[in-house]
Protein backbone atom coordinates (compact mmCIF):
# COMPACT_ATOMS: atom_id res chain seq x y z
CA UNK A 1 0.00 0.00 0.00
CA UNK A 2 1.59 3.25 -1.17
CA UNK A 3 1.28 6.08 1.33
CA UNK A 4 4.36 8.14 0.42
CA UNK A 5 3.09 10.77 -1.98
CA UNK A 6 2.94 14.49 -2.51
CA UNK A 7 -0.36 15.58 -0.95
CA UNK A 8 -0.47 18.87 -2.88
CA UNK A 9 0.02 17.05 -6.20
CA UNK A 10 -2.68 14.53 -5.32
CA UNK A 11 -5.18 17.29 -4.50
CA UNK A 12 -4.26 19.11 -7.74
CA UNK A 13 -4.96 15.86 -9.62
CA UNK A 14 -8.33 15.13 -8.02
CA UNK A 15 -9.60 18.72 -7.73
CA UNK A 16 -10.80 19.03 -11.37
CA UNK A 17 -12.64 15.70 -11.08
CA UNK A 18 -14.36 16.89 -7.88
CA UNK A 19 -15.20 20.32 -9.35
CA UNK A 20 -16.66 18.82 -12.56
CA UNK A 21 -18.74 16.31 -10.60
CA UNK A 22 -20.05 18.98 -8.22
CA UNK A 23 -20.88 21.27 -11.14
CA UNK A 24 -23.07 18.55 -12.69
CA UNK A 25 -25.25 18.76 -9.57
CA UNK A 26 -25.19 22.57 -9.38
CA UNK A 27 -22.81 22.50 -6.41
CA UNK A 28 -19.49 24.19 -5.61
CA UNK A 29 -16.66 22.50 -3.70
CA UNK A 30 -15.51 25.09 -1.13
CA UNK A 31 -12.76 23.00 0.37
CA UNK A 32 -10.96 19.77 -0.41
CA UNK A 33 -8.68 18.38 2.27
CA UNK A 34 -6.74 15.16 2.55
CA UNK A 35 -5.58 14.42 6.09
CA UNK A 36 -4.27 11.48 8.05
CA UNK A 37 -5.94 10.86 11.41
CA UNK A 38 -5.30 7.82 13.61
CA UNK A 39 -3.37 6.14 10.78
CA UNK A 40 -6.31 6.51 8.39
CA UNK A 41 -6.54 8.86 5.40
CA UNK A 42 -9.62 11.09 5.05
CA UNK A 43 -10.61 12.96 1.91
CA UNK A 44 -13.04 15.67 3.01
CA UNK A 45 -15.05 17.71 0.54
CA UNK A 46 -17.20 20.62 1.69
CA UNK A 47 -19.85 21.60 -0.86
CA UNK A 48 -22.08 24.64 -1.26
CA UNK A 49 -25.07 25.60 -3.39
CA UNK A 50 -26.03 29.10 -4.46
CA UNK A 51 -29.72 28.25 -4.69
CA UNK A 52 -30.53 25.77 -1.92
CA UNK A 53 -29.32 24.37 1.39
CA UNK A 54 -27.01 21.41 0.85
CA UNK A 55 -28.93 18.22 1.61
CA UNK A 56 -27.97 14.65 2.47
CA UNK A 57 -28.99 13.74 -1.08
CA UNK A 58 -26.50 16.28 -2.49
CA UNK A 59 -23.71 14.76 -0.40
CA UNK A 60 -24.75 11.23 -1.37
CA UNK A 61 -24.86 12.12 -5.09
CA UNK A 62 -21.35 13.57 -4.96
CA UNK A 63 -20.01 10.59 -2.97
CA UNK A 64 -21.50 8.00 -5.33
CA UNK A 65 -20.44 9.87 -8.47
CA UNK A 66 -16.86 10.33 -7.27
CA UNK A 67 -16.25 6.92 -5.72
CA UNK A 68 -14.81 4.90 -8.62
CA UNK A 69 -13.07 7.88 -10.26
CA UNK A 70 -11.23 8.75 -7.06
CA UNK A 71 -10.35 5.12 -6.40
CA UNK A 72 -8.51 5.14 -9.75
CA UNK A 73 -6.57 8.28 -8.77
CA UNK A 74 -5.79 7.54 -5.12
CA UNK A 75 -3.56 4.43 -4.90
CA UNK A 76 -4.37 3.46 -1.30
CA UNK A 77 -7.27 3.13 1.14
CA UNK A 78 -8.98 6.35 2.25
CA UNK A 79 -12.32 7.46 3.64
CA UNK A 80 -14.45 9.93 1.68
CA UNK A 81 -16.54 12.48 3.58
CA UNK A 82 -18.78 14.93 1.72
CA UNK A 83 -20.68 17.56 3.71
CA UNK A 84 -21.89 21.14 3.79
CA UNK A 85 -19.50 23.62 5.40
CA UNK A 86 -21.98 24.80 8.04
CA UNK A 87 -22.77 28.40 8.92
CA UNK A 88 -20.12 28.80 11.63
CA UNK A 89 -17.28 27.77 9.33
CA UNK A 90 -14.59 30.39 8.79
CA UNK A 91 -13.59 31.15 5.21
CA UNK A 92 -10.54 29.07 4.32
CA UNK A 93 -9.83 30.31 0.82
CA UNK A 94 -10.02 33.52 -1.14
CA UNK A 95 -12.42 31.68 -3.47
CA UNK A 96 -15.06 31.95 -0.73
CA UNK A 97 -14.94 35.75 -0.85
CA UNK A 98 -16.02 35.49 -4.48
CA UNK A 99 -18.70 32.86 -3.85
CA UNK A 100 -20.24 34.77 -0.93
CA UNK A 101 -20.21 38.20 -2.58
CA UNK A 102 -23.29 40.20 -1.49
CA UNK A 103 -23.73 38.08 1.64
CA UNK A 104 -23.63 39.36 5.20
CA UNK A 105 -20.48 38.30 7.03
CA UNK A 106 -18.78 38.62 10.39
CA UNK A 107 -15.21 39.84 10.07
CA UNK A 108 -12.55 39.70 12.76
CA UNK A 109 -9.58 41.98 12.11
CA UNK A 110 -5.99 41.44 13.22
CA UNK A 111 -5.69 45.17 14.07
CA UNK A 112 -8.06 48.12 14.03
CA UNK A 113 -8.65 49.83 10.70
CA UNK A 114 -9.40 53.54 10.41
CA UNK A 115 -13.15 54.11 10.41
CA UNK A 116 -13.96 50.70 11.89
CA UNK A 117 -13.83 50.73 15.69
CA UNK A 118 -14.49 47.13 16.75
CA UNK A 119 -12.13 44.34 15.75
CA UNK A 120 -15.11 42.04 15.17
CA UNK A 121 -18.10 43.39 13.26
CA UNK A 122 -20.93 42.56 10.85
CA UNK A 123 -20.79 43.85 7.26
CA UNK A 124 -22.01 43.15 3.75
CA UNK A 125 -19.34 41.66 1.48
CA UNK A 126 -19.46 43.73 -1.72
CA UNK A 127 -16.45 42.59 -3.72
CA UNK A 128 -13.14 40.75 -3.72
CA UNK A 129 -10.00 41.41 -5.69
CA UNK A 130 -6.69 39.60 -5.22
CA UNK A 131 -4.80 42.92 -5.44
CA UNK A 132 -6.81 45.11 -3.07
CA UNK A 133 -8.62 42.61 -0.81
CA UNK A 134 -12.30 42.87 0.04
CA UNK A 135 -14.74 45.73 -0.26
CA UNK A 136 -17.44 45.83 2.41
CA UNK A 137 -20.40 47.92 3.43
CA UNK A 138 -20.20 48.75 7.14
CA UNK A 139 -22.59 51.22 8.77
CA UNK A 140 -23.66 52.59 5.36
CA UNK A 141 -20.07 53.29 4.31
CA UNK A 142 -17.80 51.34 1.95
CA UNK A 143 -14.39 50.18 3.14
CA UNK A 144 -11.57 48.24 1.50
CA UNK A 145 -9.69 45.79 3.69
CA UNK A 146 -6.54 43.96 2.55
CA UNK A 147 -6.81 40.19 3.11
CA UNK A 148 -3.66 40.16 5.25
CA UNK A 149 -5.42 42.46 7.77
CA UNK A 150 -8.23 39.94 8.31
CA UNK A 151 -8.00 37.34 11.07
CA UNK A 152 -11.19 35.51 10.03
CA UNK A 153 -14.42 35.83 8.08
CA UNK A 154 -17.59 33.76 8.27
CA UNK A 155 -21.16 34.00 7.07
CA UNK A 156 -23.47 35.90 9.40
CA UNK A 157 -26.22 33.34 9.95
CA UNK A 158 -28.16 35.70 12.24
CA UNK A 159 -28.63 38.27 9.50
CA UNK A 160 -29.50 35.58 6.92
CA UNK A 161 -32.14 34.08 9.26
CA UNK A 162 -33.63 37.52 9.99
CA UNK A 163 -33.86 38.31 6.28
CA UNK A 164 -35.72 35.05 5.66
CA UNK A 165 -38.01 35.77 8.61
CA UNK A 166 -38.85 39.25 7.24
CA UNK A 167 -39.76 37.72 3.87
CA UNK A 168 -42.04 35.19 5.59
CA UNK A 169 -43.79 37.96 7.57
CA UNK A 170 -44.76 39.90 4.40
Amino acid sequence: MKEHFNKRELIETIEPVIENTAMRYGLIPLEISFEKENNKWFLRIFIYSNDHNVSHLDCENISRSLGDMLDDLIPFKYYLEVSSPGLDRKFKSEKEYIIFKNHDVIIKLKNNIEGITPKTFEAKLLDYNQSFGIKILYENQEYTIPIDKIHSTKLNDKIEINKNKEKDDD
